[in-house]
């Protein structure tokens, strides 16, 4: 006898960090992505972040580090310095470690990225791209909170 159930099957689809780096067109680790970032991300990214973080491009060039004169030049020049490419990069980055542990919500990644967390003393995850030990302590906290490790 066949038994039918009403439950779905789990299928799962593609991991998120696939998605992000495939959407920006940037491998997510290696070579050719140091090669890029040396030579100076496109301009063109800076929207597409925006567009995947749901964020204002303001919010994004000030999460690392751009005032505005110098974002209008970066869009004069068409490309970010190495500096800055690393920074979006890194922003990338813990989005997608925010999709993992929020299981590909993109809504609940984006809002944790833009509210104050507790782990991290009440600063926004997006504040924490100024150094590499603030970017690491977002890192870390997301692998604690991942484990159920309490903070």
């Amino acid at each position: 006898m066949k038994v039918l159930s009403s439950i779905k099957e789990y299928q799962p689809g593609l991991p998120a960090s696939d998605c992000i780096w495939s959407t920006l067109g940037l491998p997510s680790r290696g070579t050719r992505l140091h090669e890029l970032i040396h030579q100076g991300l496109p301009f063109k990214h800076l929207d597409q972040i925006a567009t995947l973080l749901q964020m204002q491009r303001g919010e994004i060039s000030r999460a690392i580090g751009l005032s505005p004169a110098r974002l209008a030049r970066r869009a004069k020049a068409g490309r970010f310095n190495t500096a800055e490419s690393d920074r979006l990069v890194a922003l990338v980055n813990l989005f997608d470690g925010a999709l993992s542990l929020f299981e590909n919500d993109k809504v609940g990644a984006a809002e944790w990225m833009t509210s104050p967390v507790p782990g991290l003393g009440a600063k926004r995850p997006i504040d924490m791209l100024g150094t590499r030990v603030e970017t690491q302590a977002v890192v870390d906290l997301i692998g604690q909170l991942e484990r159920g490790v309490l903070v």
